[in-house]
């Protein structure tokens, strides 16, 4: 059984939650209370320890974020709650914590809490709140770090350090411009999702490069790039004009490595 925190400060959406939880999901979910801000939630935490709390992105006066503060290490898990798509639900994705859309309803949490199941440990969940809030630092819509789910917990990158990324069914090796490999239980397409479409471009079914590392293009025997480390890679015939689009408007741009 895991004990379970509701912070939300609409009424309703503490009642509907509550209730699809006691109505499905009584055997695996016991919810130790419903609060309508922080400073309350805070209180919760610090006295029931419950394991999972889900939390409302935007109250009244304040953010769900704000909750982080008081914490010197999150030992809880997290399931962000919100009624719009925005910066923030991006900045959550890139840490890879899980979020529900308002209206919840018993499909989408029941896929959370599957995912939950499925958690790693303590510690590369501290992990991923770091890289949230590192993201939600920045002073624009780029992100710095992304979460990489691995074998064994997940490795934080900084977005402008992948090179390139190789897809193998519904697994990814990733190269760094260290030219260090990590294999992430990810489709290419998951990370072509992720990864900013302004800097990483999908050149054939199995590949996807960073612009910014692209050295060369060759219309020789075929279509070819190079990347600055010497790496040669096709270029797939559907995809060579979306990806001379890409590079001759100079979509790809030094990122911030702070």
């Amino acid at each position: 059984m895991i004990t379970c925190l509701i912070i939300d400060d609409e009424k309703n959406s503490r009642e509907v939650l509550n209730k699809i939880i006691n109505q499905y999901f009584s055997t695996k979910l016991y919810v130790v209370d419903a609060v309508d801000s922080v400073a309350k939630g805070v209180e919760v935490i610090n006295k029931l320890h419950p394991e999972l709390v889900f939390l409302d992105i935007e109250m009244k006066g304040e953010d769900g974020f704000q909750l982080f503060k008081h914490f010197d290490s999150v030992f809880f898990d997290i399931i962000f709650t919100t009624a719009h798509k925005n910066y923030a639900i991006e900045a959550i994705k890139h840490a890879a914590i899980d979020y529900l859309l308002k209206p919840l309803n018993f499909v989408d949490l029941n896929d959370a809490i599957k995912r939950l199941e499925r958690k790693q440990t303590a510690a590369t969940n501290q992990l991923r709140i770091n890289a949230l809030l590192q993201n939600l630092n920045t002073d624009s819509t780029k992100f710095n770090k992304i979460a990489l789910p691995t074998a064994t917990g997940y490795t934080l990158e900084k977005i402008s350090n992948i090179l390139y990324c190789r897809g193998d069914g519904n697994y990814s090796k990733i190269t760094t411009l260290q030219n260090k490999e990590i294999v992430v239980s990810k489709t290419l397409k998951y990370l072509e999702g992720i990864l900013p479409s302004a800097v990483f471009s999908r050149i054939h079914k199995s590949t996807l490069v960073n612009l910014n590392y692209v050295n060369s293009y060759s219309r020789e025997n075929g279509h070819s790039i190079t990347m600055t480390t010497g790496k040669k890679f096709d270029v797939s015939f559907r995809k060579n004009d979306e990806f001379l689009s890409s590079i001759l408007q100079n979509k790809a741009q030094p990122e911030n490595d702070n």
